[in-house]
């Protein structure tokens, strides 16, 4: 397929800019095989599952992963950008970097630091080790461990996503708002926004009315924003991702299976990782590791019946995996009535409940 063939206009008056308030009140559009969409909202959710249904959670949280800096070459000193991007070591992540192209393999930046000198007590240092191709560079940090976490959730600023941070900057209420109520593993660069929406009333009822939850770890890179290159998308190549399915929550899904229920995915993190952890048979086994999986129309889903996620941007691999989901033209639908009837786009926007195609 080509990347033409997931374009779309989208009006700039539909990017959120800040979320529903409470977080349940956002909308839900209701995408099904041959039944008309249906505008709900995201409180009206347990009403869409049954007794036996599992979703899936990303438990993964946010970190602090926008650094600001000076980078230091013998005499001069210029302003900088990172964007945490993956941990390679206790000390060491890659990042991507602005300007990136005025960086070197040995130059020193630290992190905190303004051209005005001022900085806050203690050091963030780190040294430039390599660059690839992809434009990542490689940072060996002087701090490591606890003590670099540290560091960084002083010093760093939420990663709101560029389309966000482009129209106004980052403040405290980010600090919570671009967090899921029941984040627990350090080490996402970007939020599994889908999971916003929750709030732990509607998690309480969908668990009283007899719908289980069960949680998976994919910590979500900085890749996820990066735009598709190629027009030929078999030439596209993700950003790989760290995730974990544990042997016991495999069960669990395996067993609600077993007993009818619906696996619904939070979330595409949720999704992909669980595509990743699952065999051609439709069994979900223990997953940990690192996943690029690329999801595009002709893909045979194995794992999820169900996703609940928010709308995407035009031309991004994760509009090409709902369309992959619920199908391409029933999806360009949908993005259409979404456009038409006010629907809040991206990160901070609305969310959709989407049953699989096939």
């Amino acid at each position: 397929m080509r990347l033409d063939d997931f374009n779309f206009h989208l009006p700039d008056e539909r990017i959120a800019l800040r979320p529903a308030i409470p977080r349940d009140a956002a909308r839900l559009l209701l995408v099904g095989p041959g039944q008309p969409f249906r505008d709900l909202t995201v409180a009206d959710l347990p009403g869409q599952l049954r007794a036996g249904d599992v979703l899936v959670l990303n438990d993964t949280r946010v970190i602090a992963a926008r650094l600001k800096g000076l980078r230091h070459r013998e005499t001069s000193r210029m302003g900088v950008q990172a964007t945490l991007h993956k941990r390679l070591a206790p000390h060491i992540w890659t990042a991507f970097m602005r300007p990136g192209k005025r960086l070197a393999a040995g130059d020193r930046v630290s992190f905190g630091e303004t051209e005005d000198r001022a900085c806050l007590a203690g050091a963030l240092d780190a040294t430039v080790t390599a660059k690839g191709e992809g434009g990542e560079v490689t940072l060996a940090f002087d701090l490591s461990g606890p003590d670099l976490d540290a560091a960084i959730a002083a010093r760093g600023a939420m990663p709101l996503p560029p389309y966000i941070a482009a129209r106004r900057a980052e403040d405290e209420q980010d600090r919570a708002d671009y967090q899921t109520v029941y984040a627990e593993a350090d080490g996402s660069v970007a939020a599994p926004t889908a999971g916003l929406h929750f709030t732990p009333q509607l998690l309480a009822g969908l668990s009283a009315m007899g719908v289980e939850t069960a949680r998976v770890t994919l910590h979500v890179g900085a890749g996820t924003f990066l735009p598709v290159k190629t027009d030929d998308l078999a030439l596209h190549r993700m950003h790989a991702e760290w995730g974990e399915v544990d042997a016991a929550t495999a069960e669990r899904l395996n067993a609600a299976r077993r007993a009818g229920g619906r696996i619904v995915c939070v979330g595409t993190t949720s999704l992909r990782l669980l595509e990743s952890a699952t065999d051609k048979n439709g069994a979900v086994g223990a997953f940990r590791g690192e996943t690029a999986i690329f999801i595009t129309p002709g893909y045979r889903f194995r794992a999820a019946d169900g996703l609940i996620t928010n709308f995407h941007l035009p031309k991004s691999t994760l509009f090409m995996l709902v369309c992959a989901f619920a199908g391409l033209e029933r999806m360009r639908a949908a993005y259409a009535h979404a456009i038409e009837s006010g629907y809040r786009f991206y990160s901070y926007g609305d969310g959709s409940l989407l049953w699989r195609a096939d």
